[in-house]
């Protein structure tokens, strides 16, 4: 199967943070916060996947306040942080979603991605993924993490879908 029937199944896609949704750099203030910056560009991504009815959810090995505020900004319906076993974690959001893997996707970045990238239908990686995490992606974005690799996955499933032209439709007015 071809990335785009892969994508063509998605109605769950689930997203890294950082190193996806962020370009995987932390900066720490001198009280020792760690603060992420996001693209506005990915988050309207992730927006649009939801107006087409596809689910998104955020997990990833971190725990942040600032990701906490993102997710609840994007209306990001499933968030999970500080999970050491993302395998077990996906299992645990299938359920709760009501999903099996065949008709979820995952975007990755590390090797920690990697049980979920495997058994998904549909996997994702930025350019500066890791070799090993390269390798099981189905589709490998050309923008960089954390500037638009999001978006472009996000584009590629409504397109795939040929739901694109229905969520451009509210821009087009």
């Amino acid at each position: 199967m071809d990335a785009q029937a892969r994508a063509a199944a998605v109605r769950l896609m689930i997203f890294d943070v950082d190193g996806v949704l962020t370009d995987g750099q932390l900066w720490y203030t001198e009280q020792g916060e760690a603060a992420k910056a996001f693209s506005t560009v990915d988050g309207l991504g992730l927006r649009l996947l939801q107006t087409q009815g596809i689910l998104t959810a955020i997990v990833t090995g971190r725990t942040s306040g600032a990701v906490a505020h993102r997710a609840k900004e994007l209306g990001v319906t499933h968030l999970y942080q500080g999970i050491a076993d993302k395998g077990a974690a996906f299992a645990q959001l299938c359920a709760d979603a009501g999903f099996s893997a065949d008709v979820c996707g995952y975007m990755g970045d590390d090797l920690i991605d990697l049980p979920v990238m495997r058994r998904c239908v549909f996997a994702v990686a930025p350019p500066q993924a890791v070799r090993e995490v390269r390798k099981h992606a189905h589709l490998i974005c050309q923008q960089p993490a954390g500037r638009g690799a999001a978006r472009e996955a996000c584009e590629f499933i409504l397109r795939a879908q040929q739901r694109w032209d229905q969520a451009l439709a509210d821009y087009l007015l």
